[in-house]
């Protein structure tokens, strides 16, 4: 089906602002849809003044659809005193009139022209089945009453106003709540769905008869964030804000109408989002009480790893001073991703930085003060993001890895020490490469402590699978590959 900008551009002679005011007026005529009860289809004239083209439809989510087709891209050919022709050209409303179907049914056509600058840019048309009209009732006759005087405003070249919409103005609708009020304020109709909301608010009694705009600001505790509720309900300008007490949490759009040039009230639409922010307050408070337990966590690591280093100052046994300065390092690897994921508001990690972290700390631990056996670190490629669970116990492989390849790797002269990274949507390829000495004849990953945790965190508890291969030319790599 194509668009308004497919019709407009290859079809028409509309200039650029004239398919921007249709533009904002398809933006919002889902709200007359609505009110009417009825279909709407837009018609711009062709630019060799052949006839009509139908640029957009909308159907009403209050009511049936005549149109059980798509029409859009559809030509109507110049053919007389056609109700498109009479409304384009005269510039006035073809008021509602039934016209036979091919299938024998009869509907219900308004033509309506959109004025812009004084001049008839196009045609929309109401449709509505003869069969189908709803039974006379309050709600129904305050729906129809404001869809006149938006067509009548469309007509005048007064809607859509101009300005910029908000994502707000999109998300309302009639049957979320509907008021109308005269141009001072006065409440003239509440849809049951508006009422309900207002009650919730803390309305006693019936909103009717009431000044909105007074009723609603000693109800709120707050005013909205950029104007008061007197302001935002006036109807004097179009307006959309959210409104809210203790008890409740309104968003509210306001449509001034007018009526033969003149102001005439406002057309008010609302919607009870109350249980909405209830869950959006509990999830914040969820992820700031999560934050906070790894900010405590890694709190308590750093203390335990505090402790551990004291402990290895302390003891004059260099195997057991050893032991304890590996196992600060694995503690703080831990602390590492949790303060990552106490600073972020998602339950992942970006782990490039807690890699290269990892890379440079136990690096500068293991080259000393002096810089003997000077062992360089580089990355290649991107871990990305990583959940909590994955990025902790890979945290610890790099961790030995690094530490592994730094004590028994190099000689004096040091090295290179190459991480490098391949990922495919969540496929992880990871490489630890070392240009050290390589694998002993004898060598047995079960016999070392380091790579025996390795071995049990990448095949136990990431469920991936790992490999040690003798580089050519020199030097060790540690191949892992797992699934995020």
């Amino acid at each position: 089906m194509p668009t308004l900008d497919d019709i407009a551009k290859s079809q028409t002679s509309l200039t650029a602002d004239d398919v921007g005011w249709l533009h904002a007026l398809v933006a919002d005529w889902q709200i007359i849809a609505d009110l009417s009860f009825a279909d709407l289809v837009l018609w711009v004239p062709d630019g060799e003044a052949k006839g009509m083209w139908a640029a957009a439809q909308i159907r009403p989510t209050t009511g049936p659809t005549t149109l059980l087709e798509d029409v859009a891209g559809t030509f109507l050919p110049t053919r007389g005193e056609h109700p498109l022709e009479v409304a384009m050209t005269t510039g006035r409303t073809v008021p509602q009139h039934a016209e036979q179907q091919l299938d024998g049914s009869r509907i219900l056509v308004e033509a309506i022209p959109v004025r812009r600058a004084a001049r008839t840019i196009g045609v929309v048309v109401r449709r509505s089945s003869e069969s189908g009209l709803r039974p006379s009732s309050t709600l129904e006759n305050a729906y129809l009453e404001a869809a006149g005087e938006l067509g009548e405003m469309i007509r005048r070249g007064e809607f859509p106003a101009p300005g910029s919409r908000s994502d707000l103005a999109d998300s309302l609708r009639v049957g979320d709540g509907f008021i109308r009020t005269d141009a001072r304020g006065t409440v003239r109709y509440a849809s049951p769905n508006a009422m309900s909301a207002y009650r919730r608010l803390g309305v006693v009694g019936d909103l009717v008869g009431t000044q909105l705009g007074d009723v609603t600001t000693a109800l709120v505790d707050r005013r909205p964030t950029d104007r008061s509720a007197r302001g935002v309900l006036s109807g004097r300008e179009g307006s959309e804000a959210e409104i809210e007490n203790a008890s409740a949490s309104l968003l509210v759009r306001t449509i001034p109408l007018r009526s033969s040039g003149q102001r005439s009230g406002a057309l008010i639409l609302l919607r009870d989002v109350t249980e909405l922010r209830l869950r959006e307050r509990e999830l914040v408070s969820k992820d700031a009480t999560i934050r906070e337990i790894h900010h405590r966590v890694k709190n308590n690591l750093q203390t335990v790893a505090a402790l551990l280093r004291l402990q290895g100052r302390r003891t004059e046994n260099p195997e057991a001073r050893a032991a304890l300065e590996e196992a600060v390092r694995r503690v703080g690897s831990i602390a590492l991703v949790h303060e990552t994921l106490s600073q972020s508001f998602s339950d992942f990690v970006e782990f490039d930085e807690i890699a290269d972290r990892l890379l440079h700390t136990v690096l500068d631990v293991s080259n000393g003060p002096a810089g003997a056996n000077l062992v360089r670190p580089e990355r290649f490629g991107s871990f990305g993001l990583l959940p909590g669970e994955i990025a902790t116990p890979l945290s610890m492989v790099l961790t030995e890895l690094i530490q592994n390849a730094s004590a028994h790797a190099y000689d004096e002269s040091g090295g290179t020490l190459t991480l490098a990274v391949n990922r495919i949507r969540d496929k992880i390829r990871l490489r630890v490469s070392d240009d050290g000495a390589g694998l002993p004849r004898d060598f047995d990953p079960a016999s070392s402590l380091g790579l025996s945790i390795v071995t049990t965190l990448v095949e136990g508890e990431l469920g991936g699978s790992l490999a040690f291969e003798q580089r050519v030319g020199g030097g060790t790599t540690v191949a892992i590959t797992l699934t995020v």
